[in-house]
């Protein structure tokens, strides 16, 4: 026989002892103790179960929230700080440990709660009800901490194998500068070759960014005088049309390896000088993304959203013998959409009728639309694949033990617009000219800093005479693989002339609208001077 309380007031207490409660009393006290538990864990034991375990659940409730509004504040005031302890190894290890510890005890004291609430007392028909509110709770309290403590593990393996461990940067001239390439390293290609070169700079304090990208053909790329391949090429990278500035990479990975001895990565390091000798900018970490894994973090990302200027072709494979390609595999059309991985990557890639620097205006768009598109809410829902993905497609040297304030550059970068500048057309020549084998780098550097200092106001468009020695004619041809459209070219759906110089006499009436039949109609007839012109609005675009 169980003891009663000596006293009739307590024992008639229907909280603590429901059993003397009405039955519609009995149903309000377990949601009432539900809520507690869910509001303020531990409250629920104290005022109707076991009072020295509600003491010692509240002493770690007040503690947690203690705990919480101490980050809150440390993110107003500190944000970058609270991201270093969020990614710092043994930190991060720590908060993990004690999410996956607090989610236990939550779920427990709920289990707990449900014992203290008797089920058997309530009516057969609230029995149910309240046992599916007790789930839905548990796993939006303790589901929510276990999730939260995976995330931070799944974040420190990725941080862990992604960044380095060395020294932390300061910045140069109030800038951090960091070297951006998107390598390609095909089974029809030696070793790896970055065919997208940014230097992304951003102002340290406010996070403005600032995007210098240069073209892959780019000849007679510069070294600082500190740079160790400065005494093996002292007029520059120039042995002709093979030393455009994407073969370096390889070069000196295989050659050259010894002049940075430490390195993980000598032909990144040899980039960066080649980038920091040709822009008059110190480039103080890099980041390498594969192509080829592109794809697989687009879609991670669920897609990236972009407002595309004109057609797109996806490149089809190289006519063996010849320096042409067949037919493309498709196009991807003009206006708003969201593309996938695939068409994602080709959008980026693809130079085909057209320049490099078409498709560089691309690459800086797409990289604007993945910034933008990259919000708490993807991270959330989206983390495990982007991790993923950016674990096996990223490398850099950027230190971990710096990541904090890298976040919050780019969050504070987030919300401003990019100014960019080409190292050649539009910015500097056009188009038609292609690329210039001999540029002229001190106007190069000029513009550089010019830029940087007008990036806080509306920057003025360079002179025409100021960007005509950049764009002068020389004797070298384009690389082969290079195809620049003609500066004349037919009107759509007009006559034309095909690549081997043979007129084109028919060209369909119904398809003389630039749609998919035709744009592959004149690839299959080689009209390359049409296409070129049709195509040449393709380097438009703008994050969606």
């Amino acid at each position: 026989m169980s003891q009663q309380p000596s006293g009739h007031s307590s024992y008639t207490d229907p909280v603590r002892y429901p059993q003397t409660a009405a039955p519609a009393v009995r149903t309000k006290r377990a949601f009432i103790l539900l809520l507690l538990t869910l509001v303020l864990p531990g409250s629920a034991q104290v005022v109707a179960g076991d009072r020295r375990l509600g003491r010692r659940a509240l002493m770690v409730t007040f503690t947690v929230w203690a705990v919480a509004v101490a980050a809150i504040v440390l993110a107003v005031t500190n944000r970058a700080l609270l991201i270093n302890i969020l990614t710092h190894g043994w930190a991060s290890f720590l908060i993990m440990v004690v999410l996956a510890v607090l989610a236990v005890g939550w779920g427990l004291l709920f289990l707990n709660t449900l014992r203290i609430i008797r089920p058997p007392l309530l009516q057969r028909n609230v029995r149910p009800l309240v046992a599916a509110c007790l789930a839905l709770l548990m796993i939006a309290t303790s589901g929510s901490l276990a999730y939260g403590a995976y995330l931070l593990n799944v974040s420190r393996q990725t941080f862990g194998s992604i960044f380095s461990s060395g020294p932390s940067l300061d910045p140069v001239g109030g800038r951090y500068n960091f070297l951006l390439m998107g390598g390609d390293a095909g089974e029809d290609r030696t070793g790896l070759r970055p065919d997208s070169i940014s230097m992304i700079s951003i102002d340290a304090k406010t996070g403005k960014p600032v995007t210098f990208s240069i073209p892959r053909n780019f000849q007679n790329a510069q070294f600082p005088a500190d740079s160790p391949l400065h005494e093996v090429y002292p007029d520059g990278y120039n042995c002709g049309d093979e030393c455009i500035i994407n073969s370096l990479y390889q070069t000196v990975t295989e050659n050259y390896a010894d002049l940075y001895p430490g390195s993980d990565d000598p032909g990144a390091e040899a980039m960066m000088d080649a980038v920091s000798g040709t822009l008059g900018l110190e480039v103080q970490a890099y980041v390498i993304v594969d192509m080829r894994g592109f794809e697989q973090l687009v879609d991670a990302m669920g897609g990236v959203t972009v407002n595309s200027g004109g057609w797109v072709p996806i490149t089809a494979g190289e006519i063996p013998g010849t320096n042409r390609h067949y037919p493309p595999d498709g196009w991807i059309p003009p206006g708003t959409q969201t593309l996938d991985g695939y068409h994602a990557l080709w959008y980026a890639r693809s130079r085909e009728f057209v320049t490099d620097y078409h498709r560089i205006a691309r690459q800086q768009c797409v990289q604007q639309a993945m910034i933008k598109q990259m919000d708490p809410a993807t991270l959330l829902t989206r983390f495990q694949a982007i991790a993923s993905a950016g674990e096996e497609i990223v490398e850099t040297d950027l230190p971990q033990d710096q990541l904090g304030s890298f976040v919050d550059l780019a969050l504070k970068a987030k919300g401003q617009p990019m100014e960019r500048m080409t190292i050649g057309p539009p910015d500097f020549g056009s188009a038609a000219d292609n690329f210039v084998t001999y540029p002229d780098f001190d106007l190069i550097r000029s513009r550089v800093q010019e830029f940087l200092a007008g990036t806080e106001a509306e920057p003025a468009p360079a002179p025409a005479e100021e960007a005509a020695p950049e764009a002068a004619p020389v004797e070298e041809a384009a690389p082969a693989e290079e195809a620049a459209p003609a500066e004349a070219a037919p009107d759509a759906g007009t006559d034309g002339e095909a690549a081997d110089g043979t007129a084109i006499s028919e060209v369909p009436q119904e398809e003389t609208e630039i749609t998919v039949e035709y744009l592959q109609y004149l690839a299959e007839i080689g009209d390359d001077a049409t296409l070129g012109a049709l195509l040449n609005n393709n380097g438009e675009c703008s994050a969606g």
